[in-house]
C-alpha cells in the first residue's frame, strides 16, 4: 500500500475543487474517495504485477478491482509511472483467469484462505469460486480502456490471445450449461443466496444463445440462469476483444469473438424482452429461456440500469428508457424511498438500504442535469459522516450502513463527479457521451 499522491492523480483532485469551489464537503468527499483505492488497496508485486483487495476483505476480485481503478486511466495518459502500476493490474487478472476463468476472488499467494470448504474446484490461489460473467468482463474492458488512455499495447501482446481463448471457451460451455458444463458450486450452512441448488449445478435453463452464469456480481446466486445485464456487458467486450484482436493481426480470434457476440446478443433481445403493462417494451434482469423471467435490478454492476454505462444501447434507447422507468419506480421490488434518498438497493443488504454504486450509476446514465444535481445532493447527505460511500445505507438514517471500507464504492463517486466536470476515461461509452454533449 502506498501514501504519497501522484502529480497526475492530485491535478484531477484540484480540477474537482476548482469546478466546485464553494462545495467544501463536496470537495473532501471527493478527494478521500477518489484516493482511497490507490493509498489503501493496491499493492505491488515481486513480479511486477499489482494485487488489488476489496477494501475490508483481503482478496482481489476481477470485477472490483478493475472498476477500483478504472478512473485512475484518466491521469495514467501523462503519468508513465501510474500507468506500470495499472498494466500490473491487468497482468495479475490475466494470470488469475489462466488459473482457473471459473473464480471470482483470488488470495494474493497460494495461502489457502477463503472459501476453501466449498464443494467446488479449488486452489490455494483461490479465494472464491462463484462463477460470474462479469468476472470475464471486466478484466477485457480494462484491457481495452487502458490501451485507448495510454496507447499501450504490450498487455495485449502478452497474454491476451491465450486468456480469450479461454474466456470464450467458457462462455460458449455455457451457452448449454445443462449438457456441456461440469462446474458445480455448493456451499454448506450458509444462506440460499450463497449456494446452487440441484447438487450446484443451479436452476434448470435451455440454450438462447445467451451464455448462462452461476452468480450476480453482488455474489449471489442466480434466480434464473441468464443474467440479461452480464450479457450485456459481454456483448461490448467481446467487440472490445475483436478490436484488440486487429493489434495482435489475430483474425481467427477476432472472427470467434464477434461471431460469439452475435449470438448472445440475438438471444438477449430474443428471449429478454416483454411487453409490461406500464412500462412497455423493456427487458428483464434474469431469465431461465422457458419463459420464466425475474423483473428486478440489483445495485451492483453490471446492472439493467447501467446498460448505456457498459455501451450495450444508447442512453435515449426506447427500450431501455422503458426498463429504466421500471427500474426507478416501485415496481422494482429493490428500489426504495427514504428520507435522505431514493434509490436502488439489492438483496444482497437489508431492506430500505440503498447502494452508493447505483445512485452513481444512476447519475451517469441520466441526460438530465436535474437528475444529476439531485444524486449529487444525495450522495452529500448520505455518507454516514464518514466522508466515505459504501455497500448500502439505510434511506431513512444514513448512519446505518455496511462495509465502511469498500473502495469500489468510493471509486463510483468519484467517477460520477469527475463526469460532472466533463471528465471521463477516453474510450469508454460515458466519454463518448460527454463529448456529444459539447458538441452539441
Amino acid at each position: 500500500m502506498t501514501t504519497v499522491i501522484p502529480e497526475s492523480m492530485q491535478k484531477l483532485i484540484n480540477h474537482v475543487k476548482g469546478f466546485f469551489p464553494e462545495d467544501e464537503k463536496l470537495q473532501l468527499m471527493f478527494e478521500q474517495c477518489f484516493v482511497n483505492t490507490y493509498t489503501t488497496t493496491m499493492k505491488k508485486q515481486e513480479d511486477g504485477k499489482t494485487f488489488v483487495i476489496t477494501g475490508d476483505i483481503p482478496a482481489m476480485w476481477l470485477r472490483d478491482s478493475a472498476a477500483q481503478v478504472r478512473p485512475y486511466l484518466m491521469a495514467a495518459e501523462e503519468d508513465e509511472e501510474l500507468a506500470d502500476f495499472l498494466e500490473g493490474v491487468i497482468r495479475q487478472h490475466f494470470a488469475f483467469i489462466l488459473h482457473d476463468p471459473y473464480a471470482n476472488a483470488f488470495n494474493e499467494s497460494a495461502n489457502g484462505k477463503g472459501h476453501q470448504n466449498d464443494l467446488t474446484e479449488m486452489t490455494p490461489h483461490i479465494w472464491e469460486r462463484k462463477y460470474e460473467i462479469d468476472s470475464l468482463c471486466y478484466p477485457i474492458q480494462l484491457a481495452y480502456l487502458f490501451w485507448k488512455s495510454t496507447g499501450r499495447t504490450s498487455h495485449i501482446k502478452d497474454t491476451f490471445k491465450q486468456v480469450m481463448e479461454t474466456i470464450i471457451h467458457v462462455w460458449r460451455t455455457e451457452q448449454d450449461h445443462e449438457n456441456q458444463s461440469s462446474y458445480r458450486f455448493e456451499r454448506t450452512d450458509c444462506r440460499q443466496s450463497d449456494t446452487l441448488t440441484r447438487e450446484g449445478k443451479g436452476g434448470r435453463v435451455v440454450p438462447t444463445g445467451m451464455t448462462w452464469s452461476a452468480f450476480r456480481p453482488s455474489d449471489d446466486a442466480c434466480t434464473y440462469g441468464y443474467l440479461v445485464p452480464a450479457n450485456m456487458f459481454a456483448v461490448v467486450v467481446l467487440g472490445y476483444a475483436a478490436e484488440m484482436c486487429d493489434v495482435l493481426k489475430a483474425a481467427e480470434l477476432k472472427e470467434e469473438c464477434l461471431k460469439l457476440r452475435e449470438e448472445i446478443q440475438k438471444g438477449i433481445e430474443q428471449y429478454a424482452k416483454l411487453d409490461h403493462p406500464i412500462h412497455g417494451d423493456m427487458y428483464v434482469y434474469e431469465t431461465d429461456g422457458e419463459g420464466r423471467v425475474n423483473l428486478m435490478d440489483d445495485a451492483n454492476v453490471p446492472s439493467l440500469l447501467a446498460a448505456p454505462y457498459l455501451g450495450y444501447l444508447p442512453y435515449d434507447d426506447p427500450a431501455y428508457l422503458n426498463t429504466r422507468s421500471f427500474l426507478l419506480s416501485r415496481d422494482n421490488p429493490y428500489y426504495y424511498e427514504g428520507k435522505y434518498a431514493n434509490g436502488i438497493g439489492s438483496p444482497h443488504t437489508p431492506d430500505h438500504y440503498i447502494w452508493h454504486i447505483a445512485l452513481a450509476i444512476q447519475g451517469m446514465t441520466t441526460t438530465s442535469k436535474a437528475e444529476k444535481q439531485e444524486i449529487l445532493a444525495y450522495f452529500n447527505q448520505t455518507d454516514g459522516a464518514t466522508n466515505f460511500m459504501h455497500e448500502g445505507f439505510n434511506a431513512d438514517c444514513p448512519e446505518e450502513f455496511t462495509r465502511d471500507w469498500f473502495a469500489w464504492a468510493n471509486t463510483m463517486f468519484s467517477e460520477f463527479v469527475l463526469s460532472l466536470t466533463g471528465k471521463a476515461v477516453k474510450g469508454s461509452p460515458l466519454y463518448d457521451q460527454l463529448m456529444k454533449n459539447k458538441s452539441n
